[in-house]
């Protein structure tokens, strides 16, 4: 049983069909590269998936049981976590404080409570160490290259420990080493038996990590197979439409 199943999502923006009934699975320790033209509708998908907005039409299913997620702490309640492209760190606090950033640990005295630095620490330094990355607790994020500002981000989700991880595009605009570590973290995911939605234009990242590679074109889905059977070429394609559907 597929740990989160799409069916017939549609979202309309008004006059705008930003999705058209579109299906989409993925079982737990998989990994499904998204792919799709700028305004295809993937960071639509993912935000309905994440609970930022309901879609218009269609059934969202974990585990086979219908959720309907009104905003987004429902749907991280329900296992699912979500990577933005910008990652939503705060530059001025160490690793450890974004990791724990809105879920602090806190000590209690009678009736007063103080964050707990030494468990947020510990805790944190132990998600870094699963992950394989050389980040520390105590460095601030500003001093991060963007390889370790993933990891930081990536960190935060395990917090949680979810079920499913939304990436959306997380080797944009980084080194061509960092982008080695974050492939490496999502690996871990992986690794770990978690499911891993990873929107991304960078063909060779999507081969590299993913199982299968779903393609949207201007909403619609016209492509969800093993990334065995597919080919950079045939995905180009399919984004441009010299490819109809695969």
């Amino acid at each position: 049983m597929a740990v989160l199943e799409l069916r017939g999502i549609s979202k309309n923006f008004g006059a705008i069909n930003a999705l058209a009934d579109v299906d989409l699975s993925i079982d737990a320790g998989e990994v499904v590269g998204l792919m799709g033209d700028n305004g295809a509708g993937k960071s639509t998908l993912i935000k309905i998936i994440a609970g930022n907005f309901p879609a218009s039409a269609g059934e969202i299913a974990l585990n086979g049981r219908p959720v309907h997620f009104h905003k987004p702490v429902e749907a991280r309640e329900e296992g699912i976590e979500v990577v933005y492209q910008d990652l939503a760190l705060c530059d001025n606090l160490t690793a450890a404080a974004n990791v724990f950033l809105g879920r602090e640990a806190k000590k209690r005295f009678g009736p007063f409570s103080i964050l707990d630095y030494p468990a947020m620490y510990k805790r944190a330094g132990e998600l870094f160490e699963e992950l394989k990355s050389e980040t520390r607790p105590r460095d601030l994020v500003r001093q991060m290259s963007g390889g370790q500002r993933q990891a930081v981000a990536i960190a935060r989700t395990r917090l949680s420990d979810p079920k499913i991880v939304l990436m959306d595009e997380p080797t944009a605009a980084i080194s061509v080493r960092q982008v080695a570590e974050v492939l490496d973290l999502i690996q871990r995911l992986k690794e770990t038996n978690h499911a891993v939605v990873l929107i991304s234009h960078r063909m060779p990242d999507v081969f590299a990590v993913s199982d299968r590679v779903a393609v949207l074109r201007r909403g619609h889905k016209v492509a969800d197979k093993p990334i065995a059977d597919s080919s950079p070429e045939e995905v180009t394609g399919l984004i441009t439409g010299a490819i109809e559907t695969a």
